[in-house]
């Protein structure tokens, strides 16, 4: 034999079939005569179609590599359905789609009965639920399964049919001519969208569809110490799928709202105390109401907490309480309360006050204070800024 067929298709000797089919893939389109402006660009085609022919079969490839005629000599110019003349009306296209786009196969019906999509949505707590964990309501709207049909989507005593454009295989079949001969494409079925079957009496609460859209409540378990950001995953609470399919999941997705008295840091809460100037002088003890006291559930003796001022404090002295911060989420334990003292100088006096802070001064030889330049404190003014927000 004159041609050589790995030479036509650019290949080695010992190409694998992968490499064959990317070969062949490659040269059909170039060389094809829809594309190829060239005037041999039919013959070059068919050599391809030939050497592909003789190539991808390992029967024939073994006859060719051992010298001898793997078309059995009925070959006449043409192969398989190419004919002297040229190329042949009946030719099958299938061999040139299936390398190609790989080999064709039959999508079927498609199932009516799906699942549900997955739902997002979003709740806001309290910094004392966040902290400590609640049981919550939430109402979603969402997609549920159709109380008339049950899901089947079919009004009383009917049932879907099988598809008469189809014959119930979801999909129909176009023939186009081409030079090559017959190309066949398949679809979905326009009728059934695909399904293979049609409901002739939809359930007319429905409309079909086997579900319905709904509000209802579910409870949502939140553990202790969330944060903003966190999501519950609730497994099967999302919207059930069309035909009454299973539900999708749920996820709520948390933000915690911002406190009056306390801020989060983390696992700690931090909060600010206004002193007199007398109480961070002598030092005294104060009596703190406790994040706890948000909640109806928490025991009375949790409820506030005492704090020791020492004398002397100074404005920014923080003091932490372990163990009466926010839950952690992970690990077990508690954060820190944190407590940083505002001390609060007397705007107003009265005249025995006046007298009594003037003999004080004297008594402490302040009645002119020498400008005493120090270094900032970052740890005194952190805490300051922090508290306030700053």
């Amino acid at each position: 034999m004159s041609t050589d067929y790995y030479e036509v298709l650019g290949l080695p000797r010992d190409a694998t079939p992968e490499q064959i089919k990317k070969a062949y893939r490659r040269m059909a389109m170039k060389v094809h005569p829809d594309v190829a402006q060239e005037p041999d660009a039919a013959e070059k085609f068919k050599q391809v179609q030939e050497a592909y022919e003789v190539l991808h079969d390992p029967h024939k490839r073994d006859i060719y590599d051992r010298g001898g005629d793997p078309l059995g000599g009925g070959y006449g110019g043409g192969f398989g359905g190419f004919g002297q003349g040229g190329f042949s009306g009946g030719y099958d296209f299938t061999n040139l789609v299936d390398a190609m786009f790989g080999a064709a196969t039959s999508r079927g019906p498609r199932s009516r009965v799906r699942r549900g999509q997955d739902a997002l949505v979003r709740m806001d707590l309290s910094l004392a639920d966040a902290a400590f964990g609640v049981t919550k309501p939430l109402n979603v709207d969402t997609a549920v399964v159709c109380p008339r049909c049950s899901g089947s989507g079919a009004a009383d005593g009917s049932q879907p049919v099988t598809c008469s454009l189809c014959d119930g295989r979801g999909e129909v079949t176009q023939v186009q001519r081409s030079f090559l001969g017959d190309i066949r494409t398949s679809q979905a079925c326009p009728q059934c969208r695909g399904l293979g079957t049609i409901i002739p009496h939809p359930c007319g609460e429905c409309s079909g569809e086997g579900r319905v859209r709904s509000n209802r409540t579910i409870n949502v378990k939140i553990p202790a110490g969330v944060h903003t950001g966190n999501r519950i995953h609730l497994e099967s609470h999302g919207e059930v799928g069309p035909g009454g399919g299973p539900a999708g999941d749920l996820y709520v997705e948390l933000q915690v709202l911002d406190h009056d008295t306390f801020r989060r840091d983390g696992d700690n809460l931090e909060t600010v105390v206004k002193i007199p100037m007398t109480a961070a002088a002598l030092g005294t003890t104060i009596t703190l109401r406790t994040l706890e006291a948000e909640r109806d559930d928490s025991r009375p003796e949790d409820r506030q907490v005492e704090v020791t001022v020492p004398a002397g404090t100074q404005p920014g002295t923080r003091v932490a309480l372990a163990g009466r911060g926010v839950a952690r989420l992970r690990g077990g334990g508690r954060g820190d309360l944190g407590v940083t003292f505002l001390v609060q100088t007397p705007s107003r006096l009265d005249d025995e006050q006046r007298e009594l802070l003037r003999r004080l001064a004297e008594l402490r030889d302040e009645t002119t204070v020498t400008a005493n330049h120090q270094s900032p404190n970052r740890s005194v003014f952190g805490r300051l800024k922090e508290a306030f927000g700053a």
